[in-house]
């Protein structure tokens, strides 16, 4: 989660704060230019299950089926070029990465090789205001204009006594009868104007061709910057909240309750196997708020995954082989976003290179693949619930590493404050990249959850996921997403929260390319 300053009330108007806002609910000042020290605390568990065993943890080809994942199986597939190397034994100060909902964790390093530049998401955690001025005040959140004028003129005092009123009015004298009334004086009337119109009851204005209406006031003209001529509030982006519904899949992703826009992105989309068998695909990416432009490398990433996917196996190639080429394709896109002046200023933390984490499933009649980089994951839920659901990845994160070391067990390494600095992601400045692909071979139905740590951070393991997801999750997976982005938002919403829902196996309506 991104490291915000904690503060009582805003420095501007004192409107009370609560923990996480990045912007006054009141006045709409910018909080991030407040610096102070992170007080952010990850949560205690990653997986309600018992730790698991290190034939499950990728790039270790399991021997035999482990128990808490008897329902899966592992397919026999072609070799990929993926990493199968074990992380190496390293002590606890020995790791560095990022914070996967944004800020950088201080005063931890990586093992890099020697001579490699330090990127810049290791410099510092401050985040690029969003305009040059602080926004105004009549934020999407905001209160009224009246209330939040109010609080600071001292609101509670009680209002000025109205000033006496004559007990009579005396009348003015009538004009004399010998004065027509063709040439009776005028008497100058002062103008006064009338008071705008109750936008609730006033007739909607219809916006010319190209012109949009302020959802908010329904009366004033959105300029170009998104913000509303009359009332000034900011108007919702397409980011905000998306959702697409395939036959075989579905997606939700929602900007959530603190975050200013929408940094997650996703493809759902489905295809056909040289049988004719449907393959569906989802890729869900996250992106990283300490670097530049974190919402344009999460949208091309999973662009160019899906895209590379779509290209591959209509052609034969094994889905676990084009699961490992698409990461690396959206690793090329990411990095093709990185500014060229950024090596010359590395310790500028807005010209930094953008980067985001990548996780993605494909589902076929009898295979089921996924591929990730960063902490976003991957959950089966069978739809016989008897049957213990799983989750399928493994976190690039410290936390993660702490635990496959057998440094900290999993409850220590989740409570430090290093826990959710992940140590891989897509980006110009991330270390060498080899991207975790794993294929699987459920013997019963159910559910693919593929999500963001927006959602996860509300359910960890593999059993809450199962608790929170619907029964009904294969036959309305739209619905589902819904639940579960819902399920965020209650608990919170502290981040963006993404996440798509594919049945297994995948129907044969499935196919054909969307």
């Amino acid at each position: 989660m991104s490291q915000m300053p904690q503060l009582a009330a805003c420095p501007s108007c004192e409107e009370p704060l609560e923990s996480g806002d990045r912007f006054c609910g009141a006045c709409g000042y910018d909080l991030s230019a407040v610096p102070a020290p992170p007080d952010d605390r990850p949560t205690i568990t990653m997986n309600g299950s018992a730790p698991r065993p290190p034939s499950a943890v990728a790039g270790v080809a399991p021997a035999a089926p482990v128990a808490p994942v008897t329902a899966v199986d592992w397919p026999v597939a072609p070799e990929a070029d993926s990493s199968g190397t074990p992380a190496a034994v390293v002590l606890p100060a020995d790791i560095e990465g990022r914070e996967s909902g944004g800020s950088d964790s201080p005063g931890v390093r990586f093992d890099r090789p020697a001579g490699s530049p330090v990127p810049p998401h290791a410099q510092s955690s401050a985040l690029p205001p969003e305009r040059s001025q602080p926004p105004s005040p009549a934020q999407p959140h905001a209160r009224p204009q009246s209330q939040a004028q109010g609080r600071g003129q001292g609101h509670d005092q009680p209002p000025a006594r109205a000033a006496a009123e004559p007990d009579e009015y005396p009348l003015a004298a009538p004009l004399p009868p010998e004065i027509p009334a063709d040439e009776m004086p005028t008497v100058e009337v002062p103008t006064i104007e009338a008071s705008p119109a109750d936008p609730r009851t006033a007739d909607l204005v219809t916006p010319a061709a190209g012109l949009k209406v302020c959802v908010a006031c329904r009366a004033g003209q959105v300029d170009r910057d998104g913000y509303c001529e009359n009332c000034g509030h900011a108007q919702p982006r397409e980011r905000d909240h998306m959702e697409q519904e395939l036959d075989a899949v579905a997606a939700v992703s929602d900007r959530g309750l603190r975050h200013h826009r929408n940094e997650d992105a996703f493809t759902v989309s489905a295809t056909a196997l040289p049988d004719g068998s449907p393959a569906v695909v989802a890729i869900v990416c996250d992106g990283v708020s300490s670097a530049t432009r974190p919402d344009e490398a999460s949208l091309a990433a999973s662009r160019t995954a899906n895209e590379s996917l779509l290209a591959a196996l209509p052609c034969g190639t094994h889905p676990q082989q084009a699961m490992h080429d698409a990461i690396l394709a959206a690793a090329e896109a990411v990095n093709s976003l990185a500014d060229p002046a950024a090596p010359s200023q590395e310790h500028q933390p807005h010209v930094n290179a953008p980067a985001c984490t990548l996780v993605g499933a494909v589902v076929t009649p009898t295979l089921l693949v996924v591929g990730w980089v960063g902490d976003s994951r991957v959950y089966w839920v069978p739809v016989d619930r008897s049957a213990p659901p799983a989750r399928l990845t493994e976190d690039d994160s410290w936390a993660a590493q702490m635990v496959a070391a057998g440094l900290m067990s999993e409850a220590e390494a989740y409570a430090d404050d290093r826990a959710h600095a992940i140590t891989g992601w897509l980006g110009a400045d991330s270390y060498e990249l080899e991207p975790h692909t794993a294929s699987f071979k459920p013997d019963r139905p159910g559910v693919v959850v593929v999500c963001t740590d927006g959602l996860w951070n509300y359910a960890e393991g593999a059993e809450e996921m199962a608790e929170v997801i619907p029964a009904d999750a294969a036959d309305r997976p739209l619905h589902s997403a819904q639940v579960l982005v819902g399920h965020a938002l209650d608990g919170g919403g502290h981040d963006n929260v993404t996440v798509a829902v594919l049945p297994f196996p995948a129907p044969q309506q499935g196919a054909g390319s969307a």
